[in-house]
C-alpha cells in the first residue's frame, strides 16, 4: 500500500509542475504499479463522480440515457465495439491529445499546453451527450472523469512515452467496456 501512496504523491507532485525531458519520476517502481496507481485512483474518483451523476440525473438536469454509449451499445455488435472502444479511441485520442505535448517542451507555456490538452480531452467527451443548455452548463462535470483519465495519461505519455499512453487508455477503457459486453446480452 506504501508503494501506491508514493506513486499517488509524484502525479500528484508531477501535475503541480509538469515538464518534458527527466523521465525519473517512477524510476524506482515498475510500470505495472503504476497503471494499477493510476487505474484504481481513477476507477476511486469516478465512484464519487457516478454519485455526482445520479444526484443529476435524479434532479432531472441531465439524461443519461441519451449517452453515445447508450446508443453504441444498441447498434453495434459487441466486437465492433471492443474494437472502437479499446483499440480505435485509444489510439487517436492518444495521437491527437498526447502525441503532441513533447512538441512544446522548450515553450515556457509548457505547463499551460499540458493543461489544455487535458481539458480539451475532456471536453471532447461532452459530444457523448445530447447538447442541451444544462449539458452545456454542467459540461465540467460531465466530463471530469474524462479530464482526470487526460490527466494521468499526459503524465504517463511524458514519463514512458506515446505507447504507454496508448496501452493505459487503452487498458482503461477495456476495463469500462468489457464487463458491460459481457453482461449485454444478459436477461
Amino acid at each position: 500500500m506504501e508503494t501506491y501512496k508514493i506513486i499517488l504523491h509524484r502525479f500528484i507532485t508531477f501535475l503541480k509542475a509538469p515538464y518534458v525531458g527527466n523521465k525519473t519520476l517512477f524510476h524506482d517502481f515498475n510500470k505495472v504499479q503504476v497503471f494499477i496507481t493510476a487505474l484504481v485512483t481513477t476507477f476511486v474518483l469516478n465512484f464519487g463522480f457516478t454519485i455526482l451523476f445520479t444526484i443529476i440525473e435524479t434532479m432531472g438536469l441531465v439524461n443519461f440515457e441519451d449517452h453515445a454509449s447508450t446508443k453504441l451499445f444498441e447498434d453495434y455488435p459487441p466486437y465492433a465495439i471492443a474494437i472502437i472502444g479499446v483499440i480505435l479511441a485509444p489510439l487517436l485520442e492518444e495521437l491527437f491529445f498526447r502525441g503532441p505535448l513533447t512538441l512544446f517542451h522548450n515553450n515556457k507555456w509548457f505547463i499551460y499546453v499540458f493543461y489544455v490538452f487535458a481539458i480539451g480531452f475532456g471536453l471532447i467527451h461532452i459530444s457523448n451527450f445530447e447538447i442541451t443548455r444544462n449539458v452545456i452548463i454542467l459540461a465540467p462535470i460531465l466530463v471530469a472523469p474524462q479530464i482526470v483519465v487526460g490527466l494521468f495519461l499526459g503524465v504517463i505519455r511524458l514519463q514512458y512515452g506515446l505507447v504507454y499512453s496508448i496501452l493505459f487508455h487503452a487498458l482503461y477503457n477495456a476495463v469500462l467496456i468489457i464487463p458491460a459486453l459481457l453482461f449485454m446480452n444478459e436477461p
